[in-house]
């Protein structure tokens, strides 16, 4: 018998949780990580404003922050959405799988940022196109092995889900000859994948 499906997460906590995670934020970048379009991301920001949850610190582009009251909603709502979902033990055995796979992602970066010339490390230019292809074809094999820890987080809490979306767009964009999208961006695969880790980290009340 299959398990009852967690219900989406209040658009209200989504919010908290991207400017939590991903720190200060404009609205670019907030729909971004939250998957919410812009007139349902304006409505729950001027909510969250006008009860001092979050505060606006720039006005060209416009950014959002969490205030002190803002993280401490934040804390509460996580962890009161953990013990409805009864997730905890799922989500700890993801994490786990999660953190045989952080090295390798790290080894990974490393591989892209820097390569071996006659014997020293220099930083890769991205002229040797065959080297750059060998590098995505490993992020490619590691990307199809955290795909399958997202979808299991994504059968108890769906917010979970969106990670793999952002993973796959990142890396086919890199894929493309966006090469920023591998470690140079906000939407980086890189990127993604330390708010990811944040994100375990939170939702579990854990440090690193």
């Amino acid at each position: 018998m299959n398990r009852p499906r967690t219900p989406q997460t209040d658009p209200r906590l989504l919010v908290l949780h991207a400017l939590r995670c991903a720190g200060a934020c404009g609205l670019a970048r907030l729909r971004a990580v939250t998957g919410l379009d812009a007139a349902r991301l304006d409505f729950v920001l001027i909510d969250h404003t006008v009860d001092g949850l979050t505060a606006r610190v720039s006005d060209d582009p416009p950014c959002w922050r969490l205030t002190d009251a803002g993280r401490a909603e934040h804390a509460r709502l996580i962890a009161d959405e953990l013990a409805a979902a009864g997730a905890r033990a799922s989500v700890e055995a993801a994490f786990d799988r999660f953190l045989v796979l952080n090295p390798e992602l790290l080894d990974l970066c490393t591989a892209w940022q820097l390569r071996t010339v006659d014997g020293a490390m220099v930083a890769n230019d991205h002229g040797d196109a065959a080297y750059d292809a060998r590098v995505l074809d490993r992020f490619a094999d590691l990307d199809r092995r955290a795909a399958a820890v997202c979808a299991e987080l994504d059968e108890v809490l769906p917010r979970f889900g969106r990670y793999r979306v952002r993973l796959a767009e990142a890396l086919d964009r890199a894929s493309s000859g966006a090469l920023e999208y591998v470690t140079d961006s906000t939407t980086s695969y890189h990127t993604v994948w330390a708010e990811w880790h944040e994100d375990l980290l939170l939702t579990l009340g854990r440090s690193r």
